[in-house]
């Protein structure tokens, strides 16, 4: 357990469409509470299984479960050490609504076609940051929120880092916290027939259906990701999360399972050679 105090509490900026978690930072390490469920545990089980996925230790942020006291309470929620450096993390919406006085957003939604959004978001962020393949980088991210059912992803919560100079890099993905059904306040409480809530979790990005919008991407920019984790991985990616108790690990368990059944063509069996370990999910 760690505790930290007002002069470490932050705020980012970043808005969620169903509330702000509590975030602090302290010696380069950023913490976050839970706010509606198990973010935190969303944030670990995904941040783990990414581990098993062609993407590479770089491109996407690792959390930690931690409890967090701060002043009397005790908050269950993550932790992870700070990636953006002497680089300032600017949302998508953000960087635009600062160039051109209109958010993102509304330009994607002002397009009836979700493949003409697709287009139309990739070309405007290439135009704005110089970036190249923001296609690729963005049907990745539309792979990783099918897979793990991450109802958040809007331009608010799509960043890129820019530094003092104003040149623009890809940002790690981070901020898996409203995957895995993990909003049990609001709309997936304990309890709830997860097999069918599996299937009302809308997208946000360039429309609400999460196969809609990784079909447009894939169409356009071909299939970027591939995942090879098991069963077993999925349980040993909650052994050591005892901060949540045990109905929370099984139905979390029982979700991934479930999209693994229904990604299944994301899947990849990998042949290891003598003596070579996987990555290891922890650390």
């Amino acid at each position: 357990m760690v505790e930290l105090f007002e002069t470490d509490m932050r705020d980012n900026g970043r808005k969620s469409s169903k509330g702000n978690q509590l975030k602090w930072e302290n010696n380069g390490i950023w913490y976050k509470a839970d706010y509606l469920g198990y973010e935190g545990l969303a944030e670990c089980a995904v941040s783990r299984l990414l581990r098993r996925s062609d993407l590479g230790e770089e491109e996407f942020v690792f959390y930690e479960p931690e409890e967090i006291r701060y002043k009397d309470q005790i908050y269950k929620g993550c932790k992870s050490r700070d990636f953006s450096g002497e680089w300032q993390i600017i949302t998508l919406e953000r960087l635009f609504k600062e160039q051109f006085g209109v958010g993102l957003n509304q330009g994607i939604y002002s397009i009836a076609d979700p493949e003409e959004r697709m287009v139309f978001l990739v070309e405007q962020v290439e135009r704005t940051t110089g970036l190249k393949d923001i296609g690729i980088y963005m049907t990745k991210l539309f792979a990783i929120d099918a897979l793990f059912l991450n109802e958040d992803r809007h331009t608010h919560n799509i960043s890129v880092l820019m530094n003092g100079k104003g040149d623009f890099k890809l940002c790690p993905v981070y901020d898996n916290g409203a995957a895995l059904l993990s909003d049990l306040r609001m709309d997936y409480p304990l309890g709830c027939d997860i097999y069918r809530e599996i299937g009302n979790v809308k997208a946000k990005t360039i429309c609400d259906s999460f196969d809609e919008q990784l079909e447009v991407a894939e169409k356009l920019y071909g299939k970027q990701l591939s995942f090879s984790f098991s069963a077993k991985d999925i349980d040993a990616c909650m052994e050591d999360l005892h901060i949540y108790e045990p109905a929370i690990r099984e139905r979390v368990t029982d979700i991934l399972r479930e999209q693994k059944r229904r990604y299944k063509y994301m899947f990849r069996e990998v042949e290891l050679s003598a003596g070579t370990k996987p990555r290891s999910m922890v650390e």
